[in-house]
């Protein structure tokens, strides 16, 4: 477990955090309504709900639930960030869902919905990284592999495609959405970080890097 922020650290990144993962479930809900394809990771989400009537954002918190398990023998350490993200995304995609309509018929609007979805959620990211509280389970499980010698980027697209594969056979939506996340959300999150990144809460000691000084 990552060391306990202080009460004023917490004050000024929580906030953030959470607005973050907040905008991270309305851009999914927006992406799913608009019909035209979903992240790699929701669609598996999707697949799963199709399969057992269990609504997306429920399937979302076991998933995450289920990644954090595979972080303990990568001996990654659990941020109040990394729980928060299993616990607020999901159910905001649900209450985000039950406000917005099923279906939409226009297919401009279904293209707005894609798109903005794409950039809330790139937006959202950079807040609740930003806040460096804790990577989300699924980020910290692909730097766990890092640490373990396997590329990051090998390691991330390697998932990817994997659970991509997987949600799509369960009968998730895969389309033209998929590819605009692929390509778009990587260089959007690398705008918007820069905007709302803290100065790190932790770094290593020189003396032990197996050990935290504390915040900056």
């Amino acid at each position: 477990m990552l060391p306990t922020p202080t009460r004023h650290e917490l004050a000024a990144r929580l906030p953030r955090l959470i607005v973050g993962l907040v905008l991270f479930g309305v851009g999914v809900a927006f992406m799913v309504v608009a019909n035209l394809g979903l992240s790699p990771w929701e669609v598996l989400h999707q697949g799963i709900s199709f399969r057992t009537g269990i609504s997306i954002g429920t399937v979302a918190i076991i998933t995450g639930v289920v990644v954090l398990v595979l972080w303990i023998p990568l001996h990654e350490r659990i941020g109040i960030g990394t729980v928060l993200n299993v616990l607020i995304i999901g159910p905001v995609v649900d209450m985000s869902l039950w406000l917005l309509p099923d279906q939409i018929d226009m297919m401009w609007l279904r293209w707005v919905l894609m798109v903005g979805g794409t950039v809330v959620i790139a937006l959202g990211s950079g807040l609740y990284i930003g806040a460096g509280l804790g990577p989300g389970p699924r980020d910290g499980l692909m730097t766990g592999l890092a640490t373990k010698g396997i590329n990051v980027a090998v390691a991330r697209i390697g998932i990817e495609i994997a659970v991509l594969i997987i949600g799509y056979f369960l009968g998730g939506t895969v389309g033209i959405g998929t590819l605009v996340f692929a390509f778009g959300v990587g260089p959007l999150v690398a705008f918007f970080l820069p905007m709302f990144s803290l100065k790190p809460l932790y770094r290593y000691q020189e003396k032990d890097p197996g050990k935290y000084e504390g915040a900056l």
